[in-house]
């Protein structure tokens, strides 16, 4: 059953998402060589308790951490570790935070140091992809269009887009229906209605597709080793458009 907010839902929703976003601005200046990804996770944790939330993965389904953060080949889901950032490094920072009986979910690529070329035409590629079907989200759209306008920009550029994980509902419950596929057709797919709200969340793979869950259950990571990218927003479906709740007043580049 996909949960349709009301406009005073949607009016609470803002605040949790709001905060999420406030994380990833927070964050971006400790993002460096030879921080540790555990030091990321204190910062975000603490900067979320204080402002009277609750960081949404920390034992989510046994999940560890406050916050997700996947480095290079890893896609999704990494755990913060004592493994320290290196100069040329790409990192996702993924945070959802819980507010006021809402969740707010978001996520983006930073580059530690120096970019590498290569590897920041993926990143860019990734953020394009997730502009372009926000832009379609409104009343009437189809989930497909979404999926589609991801898929096509992607493997455009030469990139392959991963399979086994999603965008999702979001409202009350972390995860809700329905699922929003990062591949798709035009006009197939749930029909958007006013009141939806969901996140978007394309992961782009250098290479292949594939992917494998490590040891601790938890991190995916490219078979074949090369670089991963993905960016996330919640967005909500409003009367004639969308609202990406997650960005914040004069953002632009993300």
């Amino acid at each position: 059953m996909i949960q349709i907010k009301t406009d005073d839902d949607v009016e609470v929703m803002r605040n949790s998402a709001k905060l999420a976003a406030e994380v990833l601005l927070m964050i971006e200046p400790y993002v460096k060589p030879g921080v540790t990804t555990n030091r990321l996770n204190q910062l975000c944790h603490d900067f979320i308790v204080s402002h009277g939330a609750i960081p949404s993965p920390l034992d989510y389904r046994g999940f560890p951490k406050s916050i997700c953060s996947s480095i290079n080949e890893e896609i999704c889901h990494g755990i913060p570790s004592d493994r320290k950032l290196r100069n040329g490094d790409i990192v996702n920072l993924d945070i959802t935070t819980y507010l006021n009986g809402f969740h707010g979910d978001t996520s983006r690529m930073f580059y530690v140091g120096s970019a590498r070329k290569k590897v920041s035409r993926l990143v860019e590629t990734c953020k394009e992809s997730l502009q372009r079907a926000i832009e379609l989200v409104r009343p009437g759209a189809h989930l497909g269009d979404i999926g589609a306008t991801i898929q096509n920009i992607a493997e455009g550029k030469g990139y392959s887009v991963v399979r086994e994980f999603c965008g999702h509902g979001i409202g009350r419950n972390f995860h809700e229906d329905p699922q929003v596929l990062h591949i798709g057709k035009f006009g197939e797919g749930v029909e958007l209605k006013k009141g939806m709200v969901f996140t978007i969340e394309p992961m782009l793979n250098e290479g292949k597709p594939d992917l494998k869950i490590l040891p601790d259950k938890w991190t995916a990571v490219t078979q074949d080793g090369l670089a991963s990218a993905q960016f996330e927003h919640t967005v909500a479906v409003l009367d004639n458009g969308y609202e990406v709740l997650t960005r914040l007043n004069g953002q632009t580049d993300f």
